[in-house]
This record gives C-alpha cells, sequence and structure tokens, in this order.
C-alpha cells in the first residue's frame, strides 16, 4: 500500500516524477591533462552568418551536440547561437564540425536589435556571454551584460531550442545599472557565467567584475571581489557569496589598458564550482596577452552577503578558492581570450571530458580556439 501511495504521489506532483531527469553526479577535480586543441577559421561563414565571439559553450547530452553563443551585438547578424560536433576521445581531439544556427528572440518574438539605431524603450541591444541547456528538456538558458551607457540591465532568460523566449529570470534591484557609476554592474563586467547545479534545479550566476559599490576594479597590486549567486528557477535568491578576485599578473603599457574576471563558471556539486578567471593585458605595440587560470570554489562555509549593499569595509568570509590550472604551464602558441568551459561526454577510460572555446572578439590578430582535457577525479 505504500508503495502505491508513493506511485501515486509521483503522477499526481505537478512537475511529474517522470520528468525530472536523474541527478548527475558530483564531480571531483583533482587535475586537468590537456588532450587537444582545434581551431574554426577567421569569419568563417556558416549560413550566411559570420562565425565569431564564442563567449559560451555547452553539451547537449539529449541531441549529443554542443551548443555556443556568439556575442555579436546583432552587428554582423542578429543575435545567435551555434550547435556543432566536436569528435575528440581520451587520446586526440579531431575535429569540429557546425551542424546548425538558431537566431535568439526577444520575448515579442523579434530579433535582438544592433546598437547602431538603437532607440530607448524598443528592445534590448544584446551582449549575450554565456549559455547553458537546461538538463531537463534540452531548452537554453543565456545571459547578456547589458549596458551601461545605454541604461540597459544584464538579464537571465530562458529559451527553447528553436530560440523563442519563455521567460525571464527575476533578478534583485542591486544590478539595475546606474549610468553615473555610483552602483549595479560595471559597463561590460556583469553577467558572464552561467551553470545549473547537477540536480538541475537551481543555477549559478556570476558576474565578471565588482559591482561599483563594492570597490575598485582589479589592478597589478591588487584583487578585487565579485558577487557569484545562487538562484532557483523562478529566480529567489538562495544565497550570495563573494569571489576573492585575483590582481592582475602583469603590468600594462603606458596608457594601455588591462582587466581581470570570472569569465564562465561550472557546478560541480551544490556548492563547488570551476571558476575560469582570465585576464588580457595590452603593451605598449598594442598587442595583448592573455593569462588564463581555472580555480576551484566552495561556498560551503561562505558568508551569504545579499543583504550587503556593498562591501566596502564589511565582514564576510569569502568562498574558498584553490588553483586547478595554469594554461601558461600548457606552453601552447597561442592562449586566447577564453571564455566559454563545459563538460562533454565522458571518454573511454569513465573521467569526464571538459572543453574550452575562446571569443575571437572577430579579430583577425585572434583565434577561436577549443581546448579538450580530460578531467582526473
Amino acid at each position: 500500500m505504500k508503495k502505491l501511495i508513493t506511485l501515486l504521489a509521483c503522477a499526481l506532483a505537478i512537475s511529474g516524477c517522470a520528468q525530472l531527469p536523474p541527478r548527475q553526479p558530483d564531480t571531483t577535480v583533482s587535475a586537468l591533462r590537456f588532450i587537444g586543441e582545434q581551431r574554426l577559421p577567421w569569419r568563417l561563414n556558416y549560413q550566411n552568418t559570420m562565425v565569431g565571439g564564442l563567449s559560451g559553450i555547452d553539451y547537449d547530452a539529449a541531441n549529443d551536440e554542443w551548443v555556443m553563443i556568439s556575442d555579436d551585438r546583432s552587428q554582423h547578424n542578429p543575435a545567435r547561437y551555434y550547435r556543432a560536433k566536436l569528435a575528440y576521445d581520451q587520446h586526440a581531439f579531431t575535429s569540429v564540425q557546425l551542424t546548425g544556427v538558431t537566431t535568439l528572440l526577444q520575448p515579442e518574438g523579434t530579433p535582438y536589435p544592433a546598437k547602431e539605431g538603437y532607440q530607448p524603450g524598443i528592445g534590448m541591444v544584446p551582449d549575450l556571454e554565456t549559455m547553458r541547456v537546461d538538463p531537463r528538456d534540452s531548452s537554453i538558458w543565456y545571459a547578456s551584460e547589458g549596458d551601461v551607457k545605454l541604461s540597459l540591465d544584464p538579464f537571465v532568460r530562458h529559451a527553447t531550442r528553436e530560440g523563442a523566449h519563455l521567460s525571464t529570470l527575476p533578478l534583485p534591484a542591486m544590478f539595475t545599472v546606474s549610468k553615473q557609476q555610483l552602483s549595479g554592474p560595471r559597463n561590460n563586467q556583469a553577467f558572464e557565467g552561467i551553470s545549473f547545479t547537477p540536480d538541475g534545479n537551481t543555477l549559478w550566476v556570476s558576474l565578471e567584475g565588482p559591482m561599483y559599490q563594492d570597490g575598485p576594479a582589479p589592478d597589478p597590486t591588487h584583487g578585487a571581489v565579485n558577487r557569484i549567486t545562487h538562484f532557483s528557477r523562478d529566480g529567489k535568491v538562495l544565497g550570495q557569496y563573494v569571489y576573492p578576485l585575483g590582481a592582475i599578473p602583469a603590468v600594462p603599457g603606458k596608457g594601455k589598458e588591462s582587466d581581470n574576471g570570472i569569465s564562465e563558471i561550472l557546478a560541480l556539486s551544490d556548492t563547488r564550482m570551476l571558476a575560469l578567471e582570465r585576464s588580457g593585458v595590452q603593451a605598449d605595440d598594442d598587442s595583448y596577452r592573455t593569462f588564463v587560470r581555472i580555480y576551484e570554489i566552495d561556498a560551503a562555509g561562505a558568508s551569504d552577503i545579499q543583504q550587503l549593499a556593498t562591501l566596502k569595509d564589511a565582514h564576510y568570509v569569502p568562498m574558498k578558492k584553490r588553483l586547478v590550472l595554469d594554461l601558461a604551464s600548457l606552453n601552447l602558441p597561442i592562449i586566447d581570450n577564453l571564455e566559454g568551459l563545459a563538460f562533454g561526454p565522458t571518454l573511454g577510460n569513465g573521467h569526464r571530458s571538459l572543453v574550452l572555446i575562446s571569443d575571437d572578439n572577430f579579430s583577425k590578430t585572434q583565434v577561436t580556439q577549443f581546448l579538450l582535457f580530460e578531467v582526473i577525479p
């Protein structure tokens, strides 16, 4: 009788027990072993679109395809994501083959507008930096950094595989941008990473850099503090934690640019994640050098700071942080602007695979590279 009642309860549940996929196992990482690299040609034309600016990647296990989002601000083509097949095993990475491209649509069903000619109040200029496949139904979640100068807030949206808008995640007021740069995310430093927890019920969202009210951006002598937020699927904030962002690892040329920030996160358990910390440093000759490090971070034991209006002079315990890999140690010809991070199919030896992707900024001096690793438990 008890078994029958349990079965009936499952059948009557709103979400339906059968609809929920099994929880993915937690992942442990002691090290990453580099397997190989592939690249796409500069400004590759695919189905009448210009391929580039690939800022996020994820694996769609149900369809055995990878998805990759472009941060094209509808300048070359409307905001979109690509699908691809990646051929590899634990010994070699042999090819990347594009299989489709999908235009992402705004809530009213139209493509996102370009920045040029944008009229306030009519749509949102996109700056799409990260995406994930929904483990429940293979739909798409993606995030935009917004635009401080245009008073456009960052957002997280849920869409069908065909790109149609399903919902927008409600966000706390702290993520509202300020043209006066008094509060909210810095321009081009907002939502850069999202990841579902292994059970698929909640998601983490990371800022690339510190918000204005939380202190200065990092420089070559000082780090900074980022906020990483844990959300339910309906937008409830389950917790918010401080990520200790490192200092910029080199000194830029005189009057040149440099930055450091979180370019992606990837959940390992309910509290642990991999964080892709990426820094770009401009030299006197205007060339850039990119520094990329992968850390394991953990919110367990860290302070929930969602009620802190500012982190300046505040008392809190930050997330724990452990270096997993400094990509400089690979001695590759180039480490480019790596912005995407995702697990792929299990390798022949039972270990997980991990793929990184770079955003070439549509620049001839950069590359779109895919780096493949074996995850050593």
